[in-house]
């Protein structure tokens, strides 16, 4: 048995050298010729998902007796979910925002309800939780965190879902994410007429522009159509260019959510090549984190870019109110999947790499993560501290999920 396991795995190693990924075809090109190279890309992203499983149950002993093949999750794709799974996990979302908040008031006034609790959170801490050491753990931890709230405060069952970019590259208003239907986590804002394209800052190098929207409203149809956001906006770029600040964001500001569904953010920065390109070619962690935010000199806004700017509106481009959109929770779920399959590449060398400091892009200089450097989440969970080495593997520290 381990003799086939090392012979597949070489076998997958001489794989990825081979693969031959084509250029990114960015908003450009024939379509149909773009859903013929993604679906081949799709089959190959999802031969490394089968992989990285495989890896995960073949390890899963050897990190803690609490997490078994018995009592593995597997988080699924939402396309995936049957009409009843899904109701079921939107229930639970909304149940959530209906729970009063834990969050003390003097922290943050405008936090009113449970779900304000996670957006409160990420408010706080968005200086040291991006382009820094800490990305890809703390919001594994973080969606963990969100996924525990919904089981035990809310009574879901079900599988955690994650959104699947590559799918949608062709057509965000079709995504079964996004459709308005009442499966959906509610569809696109009402059409403003005649936007400008948005622009996304990258500390002091050179932004990234983005074209307009098809909606730029309130939201109009689907489960969270009656929504109200609570906080915010703090960082959110706005159609035209302009960023919107408040002097006070964790304040009470109460409104109805906004989307600007934005299909060339997918076509250009999360299409199946960026995913498989990232998989393949990253050769260490700090390569791997900075290229899936996108490199600030580069032009890129990489696959965590790309899903949010994707959605649109307010809070979703709001870089620190993110979580304000629900759809935050399977755009980051698809983010650990995609961080999961190449760690399961290279357990020996990936599975508690870390690196980066703990201030975005280094502002201001700060020490460098290590595995003993520890985070929170803040009210979301009381406020408790756990180390980095604890949020690295799926099956190891609090998690015991793998993905499909």
């Amino acid at each position: 048995m381990m003799l086939t396991w090392i012979l597949t795995f070489t076998t997958l190693l001489i794989l990825t050298q081979c693969w031959e990924l084509p250029k990114t075809s960015g908003s450009q090109g024939n379509d149909k010729e773009n859903s013929s190279i993604w679906a081949s890309e799709f089959a190959q992203l999802e031969s490394l998902t089968q992989f990285a499983l495989k890896a995960t149950q073949n390890n899963i002993g050897d990190h803690q007796a609490g997490c078994t093949l018995e009592t593995l999750k597997i988080r699924r794709n939402w396309r995936q979910f049957s009409s009843a799974e899904k109701k079921d996990y939107i229930r639970s979302v909304l149940c959530l925002q209906a729970l009063p908040s834990r969050t003390p008031p003097e922290l943050a006034p405008g936090a009113k309800t449970r779900y304000d609790d996670f957006v409160a959170t990420h408010m706080n801490q968005t200086e040291t939780i991006h382009r820094s050491g800490f990305f890809l753990a703390w919001h594994r931890y973080f969606t963990h965190e969100f996924e525990l709230s919904l089981r035990n405060e809310c009574g879901y069952t079900g599988d955690f879902p994650y959104w699947d970019w590559g799918a949608d590259a062709d057509s965000m208003e079709n995504s079964p994410v996004f459709d308005g239907s009442d499966t959906s986590l509610s569809g696109n804002g009402a059409f403003i007429p005649k936007q400008k394209g948005v622009r996304v800052p990258i500390g002091n190098y050179t932004p990234v522009f983005l074209p307009p929207g098809t909606g730029g409203g309130c939201v109009t149809s689907g489960p969270f159509v009656n929504y109200t956001v609570n906080m915010g906006p703090s960082y959110l770029s706005i159609p035209g260019g302009d960023i919107v600040f408040r002097r006070f964001p964790l304040d009470h500001n109460p409104r109805c959510m906004t989307r600007d569904l934005t299909t060339p953010a997918l076509r250009s920065f999360a299409n199946y090549t960026s995913i498989l390109h990232l998989i393949l070619h990253s050769q260490d962690i700090l390569n791997f984190e900075t290229s899936i935010q996108g490199r600030p000199e580069s032009g890129s806004i990489g696959l965590h870019g790309g899903g949010h700017y994707a959605m649109g509106g307010d809070p979703g481009n709001d870089a620190d109110g993110s979580p304000g959109d629900p759809g935050f929770w399977h755009h980051h779920g698809m983010i650990d999947r995609v961080w999961w399959i190449w760690q399961s590449l290279d357990l020996t060398n990936r599975q508690y790499a870390v690196a980066g400091t703990e201030t975005y892009l280094n502002q201001p200089a700060s020490p460098d993560v290590t595995l003993q450097t520890t985070v929170n989440v803040g009210y979301v969970n009381g406020n408790r501290s756990i180390a980095m080495k604890d949020i690295m593997s799926t099956t190891a520290g609090p998690f015991c999920y793998a993905y499909v």
